[in-house]
């Protein structure tokens, strides 16, 4: 009898609240490099240990967030007044000095279409929009010389400042100026009151530091190795229920369920990823030590990112419709439905991956159209999630890697659409920094 014709047995939900909360409550905030992501690391790999798995750590070199104060004033008709902020992971502090500079709100979605950016030097810029998606528009602004930057996420017009980063690619070839993300509510009151100028403190910033990648490997009866991802890592001051506990314990269930059932046909291997919140910087970690490998021998990859909000819709991002068509057969299934998303995607753990030519997918919950409202804030805590839901998706996911890995040919092709490959080296290149990234000074 083949596994697939099975009962396979089911996730459970009392496991993964137990672990959840040990991840969200117990440990808090995981920040890449920190003793936080240590002690998730920790209760990972002791869990792992426990499922018969071959589990082992590969430890990498980047850039902690160590901050230890931050006050934003900004001056008002009425006089100075304070607002909360958060810096961006892999740009400088202040080395506890006020810096203070007029104020001027550069409409980035539209103003990078200006000949010149000349108007922000040693201006404390408001910048319009979430992220930098353009390396030519990080170096123009870079060249211009803000005093520093305030992000607006106008994904999420809420009274909270959301924790972000900068992509290291970016600040290690060009370099980087203080940058804060502020709440758009209070940049609109800025516009709306005629703001002047700004003052800016931050004692701490960036540190050399190593995260890690732990892996867990059952192997299989062939050379062909199937991966399972996700990352331990949170933005600053989030605990990180959903973003990412959820995928974290979705690989800690997976593994228990698995290390029952084989050995398969191909070997299963689970990653979870440490710094994933500055631009999937272990992911691509691993990808580019491990390229030879995945280009011989691996077939897939399936990613779990924040997939747990009560509230919204399941979403798969894959650039292949074959791998969605087999993953939302299975899924169905379970009566669980995915919105596809067959477009190149270069912000969560899959894309090296996909970097690499292999076949890879993201599964995430939406809330809103923009994510989920939550997104690194503080209160993505256990409320946020629902435990239920996530035993579901387990369930399904067990059963189309068990598919995967015990089938005689895969249902899709091993390497990524070809038409497809412009926009991914493209990504890669000017994200990541390409197979050999910069030099940090």
């Amino acid at each position: 009898m083949s596994l697939q014709s099975k009962s396979l047995p089911a996730a459970s939900e009392r496991r993964l609240e137990a672990d959840l909360r040990v991840l969200a409550e117990d440990i808090g905030v995981r920040l890449a490099g920190s003793a936080g992501e240590q002690a998730a690391v920790g209760h990972l790999s002791r869990q792992l240990g426990q499922t018969g798995a071959q589990v082992r750590e590969e430890r990498f070199a980047m850039r902690e967030r160590r901050v230890e104060s931050e006050e934003l004033e900004i001056r008002l008709p009425g006089g100075w007044r304070s607002f909360a902020c958060s810096l961006f992971s892999n740009t400088p502090g202040t080395e506890g000095q006020w810096r203070e500079a007029p104020l001027v709100f550069f409409e980035a979605p539209a103003e990078y279409g200006r000949s010149t950016l000349a108007h922000l030097r040693d201006k404390a810029a408001v910048h319009l929009g979430s992220h930098i998606e353009s390396r030519e528009h990080y170096r123009r602004l870079m060249e211009a010389g803000p005093a520093f930057l305030l992000f607006v996420d106008v994904r999420y017009p809420g009274t909270v400042p959301l924790a972000d980063g900068m992509f290291p690619a970016y600040t290690d070839a060009l370099g980087a100026v203080p940058t804060l993300n502020v709440a758009y509510m209070d940049a609109w009151e800025w516009k709306r009151q005629g703001a002047l100028a700004a003052r800016l403190r931050v004692r701490g910033g960036m540190r050399e530091a190593e995260s890690q990648n732990l892996i867990a490997e059952f192997p299989g009866r062939s050379p062909e190795v199937l991966l399972v991802s996700g990352h331990h890592d949170t933005q600053a001051d989030s605990p990180g229920a959903d973003d990412n506990g959820t995928g974290t314990v979705a690989l800690l269930e997976l593994a228990r369920l698995l290390g029952g059932l084989g050995p398969f046909r191909r070997t299963v291997r689970l990653v979870s990823f440490g710094a994933e919140e500055q631009l999937s910087v272990g992911s691509a970690e691993y990808v580019r030590r491990h390229r030879a490998e995945l280009a011989e021998r691996g077939r897939f990859l399936l990613n779990f990112d924040s997939f747990g909000s009560h509230l919204g819709w399941l979403e798969l991002i894959a650039g292949s419709n074959r791998v969605a068509e087999f993953l939302g057969g299975v899924f169905r299934r379970h009566d669980l439905y995915l919105a596809v998303n067959t477009q190149v995607m270069p912000y969560a753990d899959h894309f090296p991956f996909v970097a690499a030519g292999l076949p890879a997918a993201s599964l995430l919950r939406s809330n809103c159209t923009a994510g989920r409202f939550f997104h690194h804030r503080p209160d993505d805590d256990l409320s946020r999630v629902s435990i239920a839901l996530l035993a579901r998706v387990l369930d399904a996911s067990l059963e189309a890697l068990v598919e995967l890995a015990d089938g005689e040919e895969l249902p899709f092709p091993a390497r990524i659409p070809a038409e497809q490959t412009p926009a991914v080296e493209h990504c890669w290149n000017d994200l990541f920094g390409g197979w050999q990234p910069a030099k940090r000074e």
